[in-house]
């Protein structure tokens, strides 16, 4: 019976994992249909929204703060492949995490970054659109939901690594006894 209880445990963590990363990415799809849609956003200048906070259309080539663009098809397609790479990784590793807020951050994680390269495939680019400042001053280069998604899993992920005070061998360290 335990076997049975741990297999159901195993199943629902990944579920969920997979699924907070489909949603992730599905929501950072019709956000983004949204504005290049009905608010046509790429035709704009800016949509104000807040004193702090715009919506502006802008082509991201690169990675996180603009890093390693890819001026050339080749180097967009090597780009395409290292975050492939990367996403893989990080699917392979959430099928094995125990730790639901491991869980969380990796499929934060996850669907971001399937956001960013269904948009470099499809686009060649990533659209960025979240423009945070104060008067003229942007503390964060203009982002999108995705890049959100992956900042804010990345910072769960260092902060459960770094305060969970656990060390290799102890109880959250043990190694599941089913196969996964």
């Amino acid at each position: 019976m335990t076997s049975d209880k741990a297999q159901f445990e195993v199943w629902t963590r990944r579920a969920f994992g997979y699924g907070l990363a489909l949603l992730v990415f599905a929501l950072d799809r019709g956000v983004k249909a949204l504005l290049l849609g009905p608010l046509a956003l790429d035709r704009v200048t800016a949509i104000p929204l807040l004193p702090v906070f715009d919506l502006r259309f802008t082509q991201n080539f690169g990675v996180s703060l603009g890093l390693f663009t890819a001026t050339t098809q080749d180097m967009r397609m090597i780009l395409i492949g290292v975050t492939s790479a990367i996403a893989l990784g990080v699917a392979v590793w959430l099928l094995v995490e125990r730790r639901r807020a491991d869980v969380i951050g990796l499929a934060l994680v996850l669907g971001g970054a399937l956001g960013n390269i269904y948009d470099r495939v499809v686009k060649g680019y990533v659209i960025d659109y979240a423009d945070l400042h104060i008067g003229e001053w942007r503390p964060f280069l203009i982002f999108n939901l995705a890049d959100a998604a992956i900042t804010i899993g990345v910072l769960i992920l260092l902060a459960r690594s770094l305060l969970s005070g656990e060390k290799p061998g102890e109880v959250g360290d043990t190694p599941p006894t089913e196969n996964v």
